[in-house]
């Protein structure tokens, strides 16, 4: 599992190193390693890309503060190996021992000015490598003045090699936001452990690969932020049917979904649920919507009954619902409230009280989010939303007090309790209709599944009361592994992406 940390989290885990220390240099001590691992970085970098390190040119981006002082040294490593080194001090001077290190290694440094910036940049735009190292996991707000300026420029012209010093310039450590100008980068070398910036959008849209590099701050750090599951944690916490299993313990789903207008959406919901291990599926809905589902998936049990009526382990509500159709609407209110969880996918939504429970979770995209949170009295339209997803799905869990799901390019997951999941295993194939039903469809069957499997969660670390959480964030890593798979690099669809999930839950 990858977990992720706030900027003000690292520094006190090296406040905490450095007065254990009781030495003034273990600052330049931690210093050094981060210098380290950053300048072997670029080295693998450059010769992965078949370039020579000799002859080689590396401009540093070096703001005034420890940031700077990473790429200084860095920089210094570099130019050991036969590299030209170029500092360009953003804020006109730097970090002393650094630039000093830097100077004595044969590098030149130039101070930026308002004057001489588009200079600046078509030099830096012309180096084999640029390192970002201006602003660290302290700086709020973004770049101003003539730094601004730069990285515009820089980011237009697209430099061939980008490597970020612990957070790209300008994008917040803490939330992922990133006001403008930011220059996107081909690999972020972070330091101790990840940011939770890194792992939100905006700001994962710039960090390109990250690399975390220990530093021997770790052992120091609290509970994380942000956390991501990998691998390992989806075949660990997948369920494993016993000798003796049968369709009733496997997990059996209801579902309330589609509508004569969107009838395909309860089809792929359900086609979704079987594929990632329901033992059963019970589909509540109208006749001729019932005749569609029996028709593509004849393992599904159609009714037209209560919901009170159904026996089921959890329930999926809301893919494809029409507002008009009330009978729809009440079951989803009645699946909601039978305290079973249940995943509410948009169309539930409106119908749906204000305040709810751990046990449902939700799953808006960031226009329905925007919707939600504005029927909860907070004005945020979806740009707002798109520019601070963490904040922003944090505040719809506080108010709703159910689990949140925003889906995207990177899908974050926040429970009540404050835990928090990113997932981004998918491909941009994946924005494509139908994709959000069969997502529902996995979540349903792993609530199904796994919802009460307390001691499952606990021995992965993962607090019991937060674990419809944890199942929202495989599922997600679940869709998002069989999209790129049914993808293969080009366009794919919902039913593509449903067919590919036994497929990767049997590679895991």
């Amino acid at each position: 599992m990858i977990s992720a940390y706030t900027g003000t989290q690292i520094r006190e885990a090296e406040k905490r190193v450095l007065e254990a220390g009781l030495d003034a240099g273990a600052d330049a001590v931690l210093m050094q390693r981060a210098a380290y691992g950053l300048a072997n970085t670029v080295i693998r970098e450059l010769r992965s890309r078949g370039q020579r390190l000799y002859g080689s040119s590396v401009t540093v981006l070096a703001g005034k503060g420890n940031n700077g002082g990473d790429g200084l040294f860095a920089a210094v490593l570099l130019a050991g190996r036969g590299m030209r080194t170029t500092a360009v001090l953003t804020g006109g001077d730097a970090h002393a021992a650094g630039l000093a290190a830097f100077r004595k290694a044969g590098g030149r440094a130039v101070a930026l000015t308002a004057g001489n910036g588009a200079e600046q940049a078509a030099a830096a735009a012309r180096a084999d490598v640029v390192i970002d190292a201006v602003l660290g996991t302290g700086a709020r707000g973004g770049l101003r003045g003539p730094a601004a300026d730069l990285m515009a420029a820089l980011e237009r012209a697209r430099p061939r090699l980008v490597v970020a010093c612990d957070i790209p310039s300008g994008v917040d450590a803490d939330t992922g936001e990133a006001p403008a100008p930011v220059l996107t980068a081909d690999v972020t070398v972070t330091f101790g452990a990840a940011k939770a910036g890194l792992l939100a959008d905006p700001g994962a849209d710039f960090a390109g690969r990250v690399q975390v590099l220990p530093i021997g701050i770790e052992a120091g750090l609290p509970w994380p932020a942000l956390q991501r599951l990998e691998a390992g944690d989806l075949a660990a916490l997948l369920p494993h049917p016993g000798r003796r299993a049968h369709k009733y313990s496997r997990g059996v789903l209801g579902v309330v979904a589609g509508s004569a207008a969107y009838p395909g959406a309860a089809v792929l919901a359900c086609r979704g649920a079987l594929a990632a291990g329901a033992g059963m599926v019970r589909y509540l809905g109208p006749p001729d919507v019932a005749d569609l589902v029996r028709r593509w998936c004849p393992e599904i049990v159609c009714s037209t009954g209560a919901v009170a009526d159904a026996h089921v382990q959890a329930w999926l509500v809301g893919s494809g619902l029409d507002e008009s159709d009330e009978q729809q609407l009440q079951r989803a209110r009645d699946a909601a409230d039978s305290g079973l969880p249940t995943i509410a996918d948009a169309g539930a939504l409106p119908a749906l009280p204000e305040v709810l429970a751990p046990q449902v979770v939700l799953t808006p995209h960031a226009g329905e989010l925007a919707a939600l949170l504005k029927r909860l009295g907070v004005e945020l339209d979806r740009p707002a939303v798109e520019a601070a997803t963490l904040g922003a799905v944090r505040r719809a869990a506080g108010l709703t007090e159910a689990t949140v799901l925003l889906k995207g390019a990177t899908t974050l997951v926040a429970s009540p309790y404050q835990d928090f999941y990113s997932q981004a295993e998918g491909t941009p194939w994946l924005a494509t209709a139908g994709s959000g039903d069969v997502l529902a469809g996995v979540i349903g069957a792993l609530l199904a599944q796994l919802g009460a499997d307390v001691g499952r969660f606990a021995e992965r670390g993962i607090d019991p009361d937060a674990r419809w959480a944890a199942i929202a964030a495989m599922a997600a890593s679940l869709h998002g592994r069989a999209g790129a798979l049914a993808s293969g690099g080009g366009p794919v669809t919902a039913g593509a992406i449903a067919g590919s999930i036994p497929e990767v839950i049997r590679t895991l």
